[in-house]
């Protein structure tokens, strides 16, 4: 019983990185805090691409590590939210129960396909979500206030008098179908998948964007954290050492995001989002076709 605890301990400290790797994990973990914090989801999707080119980490290892990074730091940014009451935590929860249901489908898809073809799917996905936000950067919709409900058939989800969402069956059937999606993506991308929820929850459960912020991060958190343990579960790795770094880099940079965005207008962060989104892509992509 010792000597493979013994073994796992060498283990670990035979892979402790340098200095600068160990800086180079901060530095890296910052920039996804600091994305996550701006737009309280897609900021995920930059882990794994930095992880894989950046600290040179394994893409499935990669995606593990992103998960605890995700998980980490959604908590944190959840708790500042709902202090701040805005976070839902009824209609959070029917989504975070779905996702958790599929994370390990994701999990085990990802064990089934190679690390460039890994790649090469998350490139793609992440040239949808900026096209996505590129094209609802000015939708109006996407900023109404708190105070307005949906009326009639406008919206599939709508809310009574004291701003209670209103549960139906279609309204139920449609936010779990979003869950679902959003833990096969965890499960195999690393991502919270809040780049889905937060859309889904302004158009479809008609809420404002802060709130729908803060109910995505804590959804992110459930997922996230079951979907960390189906990687455990499939006998991935997790690295403590550069985990620690990623999370420690990424827990602080979490709040600078959410300073910063709250005094942004939110088109012009949507455009510089999905900018950047689609240059990493295209590094993904390059490198994915070279092997550079």
């Amino acid at each position: 019983m010792i000597a493979p605890v013994l073994a796992s301990i060498d283990a670990v400290a035979a892979t402790t990185p340098p200095a600068w790797a160990a800086a180079a994990s901060v530095a890296a973990g910052g920039l996804v805090g600091l994305s996550l914090g701006l737009t309280g989801g897609g900021g995920a999707i930059f882990a794994v691409p930095l992880l894989v080119y950046w600290i040179g980490v394994d893409p499935r290892t990669a995606v593990s590590i992103s998960l605890v990074t995700v998980a980490a730091t959604a908590l944190v940014g959840a708790i500042e939210r709902w202090r701040l009451g805005q976070v839902e935590i009824r209609t959070g929860l029917l989504f975070a129960v779905a996702g958790m249901l599929t994370t390990p489908v994701g999990s085990w898809l990802g064990g089934k396909v190679s690390p460039q073809t890994l790649m090469a799917a998350f490139a793609g996905l992440m040239v949808l979500i900026a096209v996505r936000m590129w094209r609802k950067a000015a939708d109006t919709g996407e900023r109404m206030p708190a105070t307005v409900f949906a009326a009639g058939d406008e919206h599939t989800c709508s809310r009574d008098e004291h701003g209670q969402l209103r549960m139906t069956t279609r309204c139920f059937v449609l936010l779990t179908l979003v869950g679902l999606v959003v833990g096969i993506l965890s499960g195999l991308f690393g991502v919270g998948g809040g780049f889905l929820i937060v859309p889904a929850l302004v158009a479809f459960a008609t809420m404002n964007v802060p709130r729908a912020v803060g109910t995505s991060l804590f959804v992110m958190t459930l997922v996230g954290a079951a979907a960390v343990a189906s990687q455990v579960a499939e006998g991935r790795s997790v690295p403590l050492d550069i985990t620690g770094s990623f999370v420690g880099g990424s827990v602080p940079a979490l709040f600078a995001g959410s300073w910063i965005g709250r005094r942004l207008t939110g088109p012009t962060l949507a455009r510089v989002f999905a900018v950047a989104i689609v240059l990493v892509a295209a590094l993904i992509i390059f490198k994915t076709l070279t092997g550079i």
